[in-house]
């Protein structure tokens, strides 16, 4: 393997030389940008580094921060800024290869005229990520490099592994190396510790047989007001070769017992219980360890009617967007009032946005994934600790979306009424199965709890739908419907 030579250059600190609007109409094109639909504006593009490990036939990978600042704040307000990683590959000269990833060429005050690519499309760029990882694990890199990657020890990686770009993400890009490692890289980007590596790291240290292992991760210091701080652009971890996505596995499930309609969900040949309750055991080890090394706080009446409270506002907001919510307004109130009476509640590091979708299992079992919180929040809140029964609740809530979403695009005819009655069984069932195998009996308080959020999760759901999917709103709906009848 050549390095590069030690009078390499250095991106330019000054981005004057970029076209902010090639960035913008850039954004909008991607999967993962966040403002779509939103006016904005690039305002300020940071060239952070550039990433090392390259050799003679590489490109110059360089990573940028691009601020963009949005028109439609309130009058009076702050501007809604949000900053986003862009690593670009640059070469001299146009990569047929690379086209369908093409952002722009000029003239650059460090590397000359370059042709720039999204870095996370360009096998040859990603090989310079996977040697700066491999090498990480042998000591500190350039202590002037702005970009910092970090190993834990226990792994060797392939270093010659090809890259593959995942497709189909909405937040973040994620790239395997064949069949040894994955890297996430985030996109949208805040000063401070990442709860997925802050996490996946604790958890990987323990020895849990439910994440993927951490390999590793990038930092670099945050631009700007937070110049100093720390901020996290990428993790490395083993990737999961045999993994199935639970989200699939659970479709595939409901899809076997409605074939055969005349059938109850324990005589279905697709009966998923066992993988419930497999879930529900890995969801409470989880949870045990966080508690172990992160520790746990019990907070008391204030704490109990300030949930309330929130939950209650979030559902005086939902209403003004699904009026269908009104009928069971008083219901949900009720519920939500039951939560102030509580003592006191029992707060830990969590998942935060836990649901079928963000478990694989996998030959040796289930695996979770994904432990950065609701992306819509604000880092420091994702940090915040939180209680386990909304890990459970996002789960409950996902046990009942699978049936219905596989119910809604059949045309059921004559067998509708059954189809039904087979779906409510299946939901039923395993939602059963992963609450006693998570924790065999709940409290009283456990109960009110999780019936609360569950239904602030659902209320969440109806906002969501009618914005996005307006022909699925009745799924949440139903599923409120059946909390104020209980």
């Amino acid at each position: 393997m050549t390095d590069r030579p030690a009078d390499r250059p250095n991106p330019s600190p000054t981005t004057d030389h970029l076209d902010r609007e090639l960035f913008h109409d850039y954004l909008v094109r991607t999967r993962w940008f966040g403002g779509k639909g939103r006016p904005f504006e690039v305002t300020a593009i940071t060239a952070v580094g550039e990433v090392p490990g390259r050799v003679e036939t590489s490109p110059h990978v360089v990573v940028y921060l691009v601020e963009v600042t949005y028109g439609d704040a309130v009058a009076g307000a702050a501007p809604d800024t949000e900053l986003y990683q862009v690593p670009l590959s640059f070469y001299a000269h146009p990569e047929g290869r690379l086209d369908h990833a093409f952002i722009g060429w000029w003239e650059d005050p460090a590397y000359g005229w370059v042709h720039a690519y999204d870095a996370l499309h360009d096998r040859e760029a990603m090989a310079c990520w996977l040697r700066s990882f491999a090498r990480a694990a042998e000591g500190p890199g350039d202590p002037a490099s702005p970009l910092v990657f970090h190993r834990l020890p226990g792994h060797d990686l392939d270093v010659e592994a090809h890259s593959t770009l995942f497709s189909g993400e909405q937040s973040n890009s994620s790239v395997a190396f064949g069949e040894d490692s994955l890297m996430k890289v985030f996109r949208k980007v805040t000063p401070g510790l990442n709860p997925d590596i802050r996490i996946h790291e604790v958890l990987t240290n323990a020895g849990s047989e439910h994440v993927a292992p951490l390999y590793g991760w990038l930092d670099t210091a945050a631009p700007g007001d937070d110049e100093g701080a720390t901020m996290q652009l990428a993790m490395l971890q083993k990737f999961l070769r045999t993994a199935t996505d639970g989200w699939d596995l659970a479709l595939a499930s409901v899809r076997t017992l409605l074939a055969e309609p005349e059938q109850h969900a324990t005589d279905s040949g697709g009966d998923f219980a066992g993988e419930s309750t497999r879930l529900g055991e890995a969801l409470a080890e989880v949870h045990r360890t966080l508690a172990e090394h992160f520790g746990t706080q019990t907070r008391g009446p204030e704490a109990t009617a300030a949930l309330a409270r929130a939950m209650t506002s979030r559902l005086d907001d939902a209403l003004a967007v699904v009026p269908q919510l009104a009928e069971h307004a008083d219901a949900l109130r009720a519920s939500f009032a039951q939560v102030a009476a509580l003592p006191e509640i029992t707060v830990q590091t969590i998942h935060g946005d836990l649901h079928l979708g963000q478990t694989l299992r996998t030959s040796v079992g289930w695996k979770i994934v994904d432990f950065e919180g609701e992306p819509a929040k604000p880092l420091a809140e994702r940090l915040e600790p939180d209680s386990r029964w909304r890990d459970v609740a996002g789960m409950l809530r996902s046990f009942d979306y699978a049936p219905h979403a596989v119910l809604h695009g059949l045309n059921a005819g004559e067998e509708e009424e059954q189809l039904r009655l087979r779906a409510v069984e299946w939901a039923n069932r395993n939602r059963n199965f992963f609450v006693v195998a998570y924790a065999e009996e709940l409290t009283p308080d456990e109960r009110t709890l999780l019936q609360a959020y569950v239904a602030d999760k659902a209320v969440y759901e109806c906002v969501y739908e009618s914005r996005n999917r307006p022909a699925w709103l009745e799924i949440p709906l139903a599923a409120i419907a059946r909390i104020g009848a209980s």
